[in-house]
């Protein structure tokens, strides 16, 4: 067997082959996706009643990439969440930020809220305080940013995936936010140890008319949509494990009491 023509094609971008069965994500045992509705496995109902939103984490991606890989995965996640209300009150009071909850990595997809429905400024990295995150200017980035030193603190080794905005056609969504979007999580990844950006923007499917008649239930993912996030994400986080395997070769200490340094 050629293993480095087989894991590591020539030229190989991110997504390039969807990886079916184990990926390099079961190499983490806990993971915490930190989400919106999109992170939630929502459902979105209309009828003559009007709109209503139903979160089911059992279908939400995190999920699927976690029965797929053997994990534990937790949907720190609601629909309508952004990284303002995250830090200012929802994660603390759900839970989110206790010990017991510490994860080996986390996937942060947050910023629909953010930038199309409030319009936040977007940020800069100047925004953070290094030598306090609570003192971040409230900003897009600045919140993120808080959200990603909060679960340091947790986990202090753990791995941190930013996923960006895809490239989408959907009536509504403003270019200008969304390549906001991938700014701030390229600065964020840049920035911070340990913290990698899934583009998906770049290197992920083009979410046109027909993408969406195949994959959306209304303004949200139908069933099939989740699932085929799930393999994107998957996929990506097994690219870049494969593509840096010094960065994760003691991914199983994380968590321990194992002295591995």
């Amino acid at each position: 067997m050629d293993w480095k023509k087989e894991l590591y094609p020539e030229n190989e971008k991110p997504l390039d082959r969807l990886v079916e069965g184990y990926s390099n994500t079961s190499i983490f045992r806990t993971i915490g996706f930190i989400g919106d509705s999109l992170s939630s496995g929502e459902f979105e109902v209309r009828n003559e009643k009007g709109k209503f939103y139903h979160d089911l984490f059992e279908y939400s991606w995190g999920q699927h990439i976690a029965r797929k890989n053997g994990l534990k995965a937790y949907n720190f996640s609601r629909g309508g969440m952004y990284a303002k209300l995250y830090m200012e009150s929802f994660a603390e009071s759900m839970g989110y930020f206790d010990k017991d909850k510490a994860c080996q990595a986390y996937v942060i997809a947050l910023g629909v809220n953010d930038l199309l429905t409030f319009r936040m400024e977007p940020g800069s990295i100047s925004d953070i305080d290094p030598e306090d995150y609570r003192n971040n200017k409230p900003t897009y980035l600045g919140y993120l940013a808080q959200v990603i030193s909060k679960y340091k603190e947790i986990s202090p080794d753990a791995k941190f995936f930013l996923v960006t905005f895809p490239d989408c056609e959907t009536p509504g969504r403003k270019e200008e936010a969304t390549l906001d979007n991938v700014k701030v999580m390229s600065e964020l990844a840049e920035y911070f140890d340990n913290t990698y950006l899934l583009n998906m923007y770049e290197y992920g499917p083009k979410f046109n008319a027909e993408f969406q008649q195949k994959y959306y239930l209304h303004g949200h993912l139908n069933p099939m949509g989740y699932l085929l996030q799930a393999k994107l994400v998957d996929s990506y986080i097994d690219y870049i494990i494969r593509h840096n395997p010094d960065d994760f070769r003691n991914a199983g200490f994380i968590g321990t009491d194992i002295d591995y340094k």
